[in-house]
């Protein structure tokens, strides 16, 4: 080959473009730079977030326990009230058998008097409830629990206080789902902050583009899912900058 061919194969060679890579080995560091940064700040927001679902969480089962605790108390104090006007509308029953005999055998001052120490009992021993329930009879009824309505009057308060306590139940138990959530979120940040650790463990630039693509894939997927977690209960962020 002669030294004039030789120089226009060279001259060919240096005048064909080179081929442009699609990411050069300092954007590709750029990149994991920037991603690095982002989920950083992402993994933090969501530890955050994370943890105010979980004081929610425990807050609102201590507010579920003290509040059956309550409604135990008062479905007791109930019962014992019930028990009481049941025994006192027994007694105020033999008064008023009493004063039915002294009607019939035609005694009737012995039969006021027993009138007056019936409404004097009734007044001093039955409960609002009961009295109620008295004045509340038609003629067809025998007693004043036949009255609709009547008993569930005792434990009106304890209900109250035990289905209270079971919606803070209910909501300590979604927080928790909510807090478990963004736990998995910061499991998938922690995945995709060792994968953009390793990019530069590659040599070549298509091996560390495709570690690259997944990490940017894992950290999309992770945001995203995020994104449709609720926030916590009553969360503001301008209140943590305005002190209240």
């Amino acid at each position: 080959m002669s030294d004039e061919t030789k120089e226009i194969i060279e001259e060919t060679a240096k005048e064909e473009p080179k081929k442009k890579k699609l990411l050069s080995e300092n954007t590709v560091e750029v990149l994991v730079a920037v991603f690095l940064g982002i989920t950083a700040l992402l993994t933090a927001w969501a530890t955050w977030i994370g943890s105010l679902h979980g004081g929610n969480q425990s807050t609102n089962y201590t507010t579920s326990n003290n509040l059956a605790s309550e409604g135990n108390s008062e479905y007791n104090a109930g019962m014992q009230l019930y028990l009481s006007d049941l025994m006192a509308w027994n007694t105020m029953m033999e008064y008023s058998f009493d004063q039915i005999l002294a009607n019939a055998e035609g005694n009737e001052i012995e039969a006021d008097l027993i009138g007056q120490k019936l409404s004097t009992y009734a007044e001093q021993n039955c409960s609002s409830i009961l009295l109620n329930a008295i004045n509340n009879m038609d003629e067809d009824m025998s007693s004043p629990y036949e009255v609709e309505g009547v008993i569930s009057e005792y434990f009106v308060t304890a209900n109250e206080l035990l289905e209270e306590s079971r919606q803070y139940l209910e909501q300590g138990k979604i927080d928790n789902a909510h807090g478990d959530a963004y736990n998995l979120v910061n499991v998938i940040y922690s995945v995709v902050l060792f994968m953009l650790g390793i990019v530069g463990v590659f040599k070549r630039i298509p091996n560390r583009t495709v570690v690259l693509i997944i990490a940017v894939i894992g950290l999309v997927i992770a945001t995203v899912y995020m994104l449709t977690i609720p926030m916590p209960t009553g969360f503001d962020i301008m209140s943590f900058f305005s002190g209240q």
